[in-house]
């Protein structure tokens, strides 16, 4: 087994949200998705890839939680396909869109959030992965301890 990929997903809250996302043990099918790229990209989730789970919209536009891929591309009832993905854990610190365009202004060219902002699927470079992981100050699951004591 290699090492995990990184992705980003992006939901409408209204539609599906982190809260929704994290009930019912934290697993869901990831469907729904139209845009012929962004299925590529779903179809090359692997299990165990990471994504960071992404609330867009008009009121919200922020990275909320890391959800893991449990289960490969595969058709789904609906004559369309999905992946099986699993909640990780929620940021300790939701990561805004503004603020990611400011301090991630070097990676315009090679992070898609920023070059197609209306793909729903989207790689994240490993290096954008560590930088949007710090900003946020990591996830609660990511094995990091983390108290107000320190």
């Amino acid at each position: 087994m290699g090492k995990p990929h990184y992705w980003l997903l992006k939901t409408e809250p209204g539609e599906w949200s982190w809260e929704d996302q994290a009930s019912n043990g934290g697993v869901s099918k990831w469907d729904g998705v139209k845009n012929h790229q962004a299925i590529k990209h779903l179809k090359s989730l692997h299990i165990h890839d990471l994504c960071f789970f992404y609330h867009s919209g008009t009121k919200s536009r922020c990275i909320v939680g890391v959800v893991t891929v449990i289960r490969e591309w595969y058709e789904d009832d609906d004559g369309g396909g999905a992946v099986d993905v699993k909640a990780v854990g929620e940021m300790r610190r939701h990561v805004d869109l503004k603020e990611m365009k400011v301090e991630l202004k070097n990676y315009y060219k090679e992070f898609g959030l920023f070059r197609q902002p209306r793909l729903s699927v989207v790689p994240v470079p490993d290096d954008v992965w560590m930088k949007i992981y710090d900003l946020g100050n990591g996830y609660e699951g990511d094995g990091v301890c983390v108290s107000d004591d320190d």
